[in-house]
């Protein structure tokens, strides 16, 4: 549930198991044991991240889900106390995300790590340090020091507009999408890359501290101030109650205003303010006796799905839509549900017909949870995704090792926009003024509805779209004509083959000299070269044998456009060998020196493997350096490498 950032429960199953369980142990102590999940938070950490010790323990609250259950907690805590007077508390929204453990020494960040089993968590630092809101140091003030030492604990989370956003670019792509902003905090804080993390919308609210010394507080109350003041964010809906009936209170407050809040949240957390207090309670195994987090209701309801839609986005990715039976799910007509992909599809077993649970996840996106297997009656039909595309007629592939099934359609009308702009970029045709909202404009008024139609527009056609003066129809035009000869290379790398970069497309025409011979190549030709594995091979043998992009070439051809064919360098000491740069060179750009070798019969590589030669060093060189030099790999430098070239 915890481990994976995958979970294969609700929420609400999973809160009915536990409490379940703590039930079977509570009524059978003999058989407690300590691996079982009442005793620990969450999961261990997994391997691929270095386990690192809390200073204090960071333990889960115990959940109540009713104003009895609230009432109940408040009443327990005078009993333990022995007391009849009124205990005040502090009141927050539960941010449904993920739970951080963050060290400062001196005010300077130091560590970071995820809650992992309340005992150690995975140390998580590098992403950490990409989340804005997190201060790398902290706010001095002259009427509050710095601890020499302190953990504070916090919330990171993506706000919904942006976890939305974030899905849309991923389906795009033709990766899954999260199936909610908590499981992509999660995702996300727990990538080996620091640079994918940076990508991601993170957000932080910081809520209490562990083990602090250097500096001393009297509440719970005290310490939210001070993390405010030394520059952290803190949840600005939080609040002092004086007494369980204004907790009360605030549950039905928050309860009632969450669907206009900018995040998701799924309960409140109450706690004790008064630190002494804190203390005396003291924690049960898995959680403290001073703190609730009160969960709400789960905005769930039944429908069917009366019909499976497919949707195809800019990219060419086919996504499924579920046509819903239209039911009121959280204050929402809920009428469409995305099904993801095929895999999620069949992972649910959902049909055509089925009767399924609906849930507005996270009150965000809806989503079918489940099927009702009992609610079937044998009409349901099963649903497989098309082999052709719905929206202009072309194959449709799935490749190895990816969900998304994709339209390799290169006229296709749904990613048409997309491929223009990817065509006339600076990489490809390099065709100037040729901007995305010119694009839209072109294909909005059906003046192009494929790449080649840009070769037959003319100053007339140009001058009925809106703002289109004569002497920018006529600088557009020149651009056009002036991109008619391109390189072997920007012609392959603007067709938008599926896994042709600028690297793989120079390797394509260095080893084909024609775009003719490249398309009559066989899979054993493309996968004889280096660098060309059999998943770049297929994408690239689909895309020539699909009828529609022959037919775009051939028009690209009537209009005049002719790759410049490659003259194959003369054999050379070089030939067949591979370099990779580091480093900044000062006689030559990079993009110089790799059309250089290239030239020699060479090939240029993005990383350092096996099968590098070279590896050019210039000066300030990354890691590259370092990780040819533990490989026991030739290593050059600029002044050696003119030299290999006949440069000096």
């Amino acid at each position: 549930y915890y481990q994976l950032d995958d979970p294969e429960l609700s929420d609400v199953e999973y809160d009915c198991l536990m409490k379940e369980l703590i039930y079977l142990e509570q009524k059978f102590p003999d058989i407690d044991v300590s691996a079982s999940p009442t005793q620990r938070v969450g999961a261990a950490p997994l391997e691929k991240f270095s386990a690192i010790a809390h200073l204090t323990p960071m333990l889960s609250l115990a959940n109540a889900f009713s104003e009895r259950d609230i009432s109940d907690f408040g009443e327990r805590i005078k009993r333990f106390l022995g007391t009849h007077e009124n205990i005040t508390f502090v009141v927050e929204p539960k941010l449904d995300g993920t739970a951080v453990n963050l060290i400062y020494e001196n005010g300077a960040f130091v560590v970071g790590a995820t809650r992992g089993d309340g005992e150690r968590g995975e140390d998580i630092t590098q992403n950490l340090k990409t989340i804005h809101a997190l201060p790398l140091q902290m706010k001095k003030r002259q009427d509050l020091p710095i601890p020499e030492r302190i953990e504070i604990r916090g919330e990171v989370f993506i706000e919904i507009d942006l976890f939305r956003k974030l899905n849309k670019h991923r389906l795009e792509e033709g990766e899954q999408a999260f199936a909610n902003p908590r499981n992509a905090a999660a995702g996300s804080l727990r990538q080996l890359d620091s640079k994918i993390t940076a990508k991601r919308p993170l957000d932080i609210f910081c809520y209490g501290i562990g083990m602090v010394t250097g500096v001393t507080f009297k509440s719970h109350w005290d310490v939210l101030i001070s993390l405010s003041q030394w520059g952290f964010n803190v949840n600005p809906y939080v609040q002092q109650a004086k007494n369980i009936h204004a907790c009360i209170d605030y549950y039905h407050h928050i309860n009632n205003m969450r669907k206009d809040l900018p995040y998701e949240i799924d309960g409140i957390v109450i706690k004790v303010n008064d630190l002494n207090v804190q203390e005396l309670l003291g924690a049960v195994s898995r959680s403290p006796r001073w703190a609730v987090a009160c969960k709400f209701a789960a905005t769930q309801e039944t429908t069917v799905i009366e019909k499976i839609d497919v949707q195809v986005g800019r990219t060419g990715v086919l996504t499924p839509v579920a046509i819903l039976k239209p039911v009121h799910v959280g204050g929402v007509t809920v009428r469409r549900a995305t099904l993801h992909n095929q895999d999620e599809i069949d992972k649910k077993d959902i049909r055509i017909g089925d009767t399924v649970i609906v849930q507005r996840a996270g009150d965000v996106i809806p989503e079918v949870l489940k099927v009702i297997d009992s609610k079937r009656n044998g009409s349901e039909k099963k649903f497989i995704m098309p082999a052709i595309c719905p929206e202009c007629g072309s194959e449709v592939v799935r490749l190895a090792g990816e969900a998304a099934h994709r339209c390799i359609g290169i006229a296709c009308p749904a990613q048409i926009k997309e491929h223009i702009i990817h065509f006339a970029s600076r990489g490809g045709m390099d065709i100037e003024g040729l901007g995305d909202k010119l694009v839209s404009q072109l294909v909005d008024t059906d003046l192009i509805k494929d790449p080649a139609d840009l070769y037959f527009l003319t100053k007339d056609k140009l001058l009925t779209l809106d703002r289109m003066a004569e002497k920018s129809a006529k600088n557009l035009l020149a651009a056009i004509e002036n991109s008619k000869s391109p390189s072997l290379e920007k012609f392959i790398y603007a067709l938008g083959i599926r896994h042709v970069g600028e690297h793989t497309a120079r390797i394509l025409a260095s080893s084909f000299m024609t775009i003719e011979k490249l398309m009559e190549a066989t899979v054993n030709e493309l996968m004889a070269i280096r660098d060309i594995g059999p998943e770049v091979a297929g994408s690239i043998i689909r895309f020539f044998r699909e009828r529609s992009n022959i037919i775009v070439i051939d028009k690209f051809k009537k209009a005049g456009v002719n790759p410049m064919e490659l003259i194959r360098p003369e054999a050379t000491p070089l030939a067949g060998k591979s370099f990779v740069f580091t480093g900044t060179l000062i006689n030559l750009t990079r993009n110089e020196a790799k059309r250089i070798v290239e030239s020699l019969g060479a090939s240029t590589m993005e990383s350092v493997t096996k099968t590098t030669d070279y590896v050019v060093a210039g000066e300030s060189p990354g890691s590259k350096l370092e990780k040819a030099k533990s490989a026991g790999m030739e290593i050059i430098n600029e002044e050696e490498f003119l030299k290999l070239i006949g440069r000096k």
